[in-house]
């Protein structure tokens, strides 16, 4: 037997994603249920070979379904999220609404799935923010080898992790550069995007730092490790869709980093790719529609007593968001909603 599942936000890129990677995956499902606003009221999605028409998310009965994957934004979710899990639906969020709050359990499959069994407390699980996930997986097995003390990341953040939004402004900017009178001035950034990084993601906060960096520290903490000091810088790059990051990583042990080559090689959701030779490292094109969190340039850190640095690619839409989600709706049913 399967299950019921309704993926919400199913025309934005996330939720498309969800669908794609569900059909993909060949999660066991009975039925799918496609919704979004009524704007798009009717619009036609595909799920495997099948096409989907989307359904009033405003006026869905969530009564008997098994799960619902969330990618709608905090508004929305505040308002239909508890909806669905009152009515006995488990909800997963792709939202940054529920990650901080202790009741809800934040999930990365490959780092933390025993912390699934939380979802009773709330009929509702936190899907982490899309740098953190693709960092955690990269670090967790690091980690348990020799206990991690301080990370210092600085990302490079595709525009697909702003919306549809982000990719047309990317788009029609760059467009526009070659095309006399048609410059296309910052709308959706707060910069000019095209051929240009801006260091700043989401909102300022008083001691200087921008929200997106402040979701990765507290988030690492919740999935990983409370004890872990860390520090980020995050930049939008002018990259469509695929994550990438340089992490500086300090150990209370040493480890060499051919020994840490080694652990990441067989680390789970993790792909090593890392020859010291031209090309010999994974750039955010080449991870695009893959499940994969590819690690490169894994080198021994001198300046700090047990130090390692490394590079780490992912593609946003799937293991920061839609993959992830997907993964763990798998954990909830193998472990939790066992069916037949």
């Amino acid at each position: 037997m399967g299950y019921k599942v309704v993926v919400a936000g199913a025309t934005g890129n996330v939720g498309r994603e969800m669908l794609n990677i569900l059909a993909e995956r060949e999660f066991p499902v009975d039925e799918i249920a496609a919704l979004a606003s009524r704007k798009s009221l009717g619009t036609e999605v595909s799920f495997g070979d099948k096409t989907v028409t989307t359904k009033d998310l405003d006026t869905f009965d969530f009564t008997g379904w098994d799960i619902a994957l969330f990618a709608v934004g905090s508004e929305a979710t505040k308002i239909y999220a508890p909806k669905a899990a009152a009515a006995g639906c488990v909800v997963i969020d792709n939202s940054s609404l529920y990650r901080y709050d202790p009741a809800v359990p934040l999930i990365v499959p490959e780092v933390n799935a025993d912390a699934i069994e939380g979802y009773k407390n709330k009929n509702i699980i936190a899907n982490p923010n899309c740098s953190t996930a693709q960092m955690v997986v990269a670090l967790k097995p690091l980690h348990d080898r020799a206990r991690i003390k301080r990370v210092v990341v600085a990302t490079y953040q595709s525009v697909s992790g702003a919306g549809k939004e982000g990719i047309d402004e990317l788009w029609n900017q760059t467009k526009g550069i070659y095309v006399p009178g048609q410059e296309v001035a910052p709308k959706k950034f707060t910069k000019q995007i095209a051929f240009n990084v801006i260091p700043q993601i989401d909102v300022f906060l008083d001691d200087g730092s921008t929200k997106e960096e402040w979701k990765m520290v507290a988030e690492t903490k919740k999935i990983l490790d409370k004890n872990i000091k860390v520090t980020a810088t995050c930049v939008r790059v002018p990259v469509f869709v695929g994550h990438s990051e340089a992490i500086n990583i300090e150990f209370e042990d040493f480890l060499d980093w051919q020994e840490a080559q080694d652990i990441l090689r067989e680390a789970p959701g993790v792909l090593l790719v890392d020859k010291r030779e031209p090309g010999g490292y994974v750039t955010p094109i080449e991870c695009v529609g893959d499940y994969a969190t590819f690690v490169s340039r894994v080198r021994q850190d001198s300046t700090v007593e047990n130090g390692l640095s490394l590079w780490c690619v992912s593609d946003n839409l799937r293991k920061g968001a839609a993959l992830n989600a997907v993964q763990i709706a798998e954990v909830l049913g193998n472990r939790c909603l066992k069916k037949g």
